[in-house]
C-alpha cells in the first residue's frame, strides 16, 4: 500500500515536471512569438516611416523638377530664331524690312554705322530678345551698357522723345567712332543724348526692354556684311494703327544717307 503511494506520487512528480517543461516551453514559444510580432510590427512602422520620407522627398522634387521645367521652357522661349530680312526701301523718310516674307512691314534701327545695306537686300539674321541677343551680337558683350542705352533710346523715340534723326544717330554714336566724327552727329546732340541715355541704362530694369529683339546678320562683323539692326517683331510693336503695319519710321533720312545701292 505504502510502496502504491510511492509509486504514485512519484508518478505525479513526473507528470507535474512534464507539464512545467511543457508549460516553459509554450510560455518561450509564446515569447519568441510576441518578439517576432513586435520585430514584424517595427518593421511595419520603420517601413511607413520610410515610405512617409520618400513621399515627402518627392513632394519636396516636385517645385525643383517644376522650376527646372519651367525654366526649359523660358529658355526655349527666349532662344534665338533664324531669320530672313529683306530690306524693303524707304517712303516719305520711313525704312521698311519684310521679316520671313511677310507683308506687315518692321521698322527696325541700325547700330552698326561701318557695315552696309542695299535696297532690296536680303540676309539671314538671328532674331533674340533684346538683352539675351547682346552676347552673341556683332559688338559683344563688354558692349553691354551701349546696348542697354541703345534699347532706351529706341523706346524714347517711339514715344516721341526723340527725333528719328536724333535716335538715329545718337545709336551708331555709341558704337562708331566714325560715326561720331560726322557733322550730323554733332548736329543733332549726339554726345549729350549717349551720355544721358548710358547713365539712365545703369540702373534700368530689365523689364524695360521686353518686347525688344536683337537682329544680328549671320557671318557678319563689324565693318563687314550687312547691318545689325534691333526693334520690335511684327506681333510685338505696341503701338495700334499704322505705326503697326507701317513700322514707326524707324531710321529716318538719317539711315538713308547710309544705303549703298549694290552695283552689278
Amino acid at each position: 500500500m505504502g510502496r502504491s503511494l510511492l509509486v504514485t506520487s512519484s508518478v505525479v512528480s513526473v507528470n507535474c515536471s512534464i507539464a512545467r517543461s511543457k508549460g516553459a516551453v509554450v510560455i518561450k514559444r509564446a515569447q519568441l512569438s510576441r518578439k517576432k510580432l513586435l520585430l514584424q510590427l517595427s518593421w511595419i512602422l520603420l517601413s511607413r516611416k520610410t515610405l512617409e520620407s520618400a513621399f515627402m522627398s518627392l513632394r519636396s522634387l516636385v517645385p525643383a523638377v517644376l522650376l527646372a521645367i519651367l525654366s526649359g521652357v523660358l529658355v526655349n522661349v527666349a532662344a534665338a530664331d533664324t531669320v530672313n530680312l529683306k530690306y524693303m526701301g524707304m517712303s516719305k523718310s520711313r525704312t521698311y524690312f519684310s521679316v520671313n516674307g511677310r507683308k506687315d512691314y518692321t521698322g527696325l534701327m541700325s547700330d552698326s554705322y561701318d557695315n552696309q545695306l542695299s535696297p532690296r537686300e536680303s540676309w539671314s539674321a538671328t532674331m533674340t530678345p533684346f538683352l539675351a541677343g547682346i552676347a552673341k551680337s556683332m559688338f559683344g558683350s563688354s558692349m553691354t551698357l551701349d546696348y542697354k542705352a541703345a534699347g532706351l533710346i529706341f523706346k524714347s523715340m517711339m514715344k516721341d522723345n526723340l527725333t528719328v534723326s536724333q535716335a538715329q544717330w545718337a545709336i551708331w554714336g555709341l558704337f562708331s567712332t566714325n560715326a561720331q566724327n560726322t557733322r550730323q552727329f554733332a548736329a543733332v546732340g549726339g554726345a549729350t543724348i549717349d551720355a544721358t541715355y548710358l547713365a539712365l541704362a545703369q540702373t534700368a530694369p530689365k523689364n524695360y526692354y521686353n518686347g525688344l529683339y536683337l537682329f544680328t546678320p549671320l557671318g557678319a562683323k563689324v565693318g563687314s556684311g550687312p547691318m545689325e539692326f534691333l526693334g520690335y517683331s511684327c506681333s510685338t510693336v505696341p503701338e495700334p494703327g499704322s505705326l503697326t503695319l507701317l513700322g514707326t519710321g524707324l531710321l529716318g533720312l538719317a539711315l538713308a544717307i547710309r544705303f549703298k545701292v549694290a552695283k552689278s
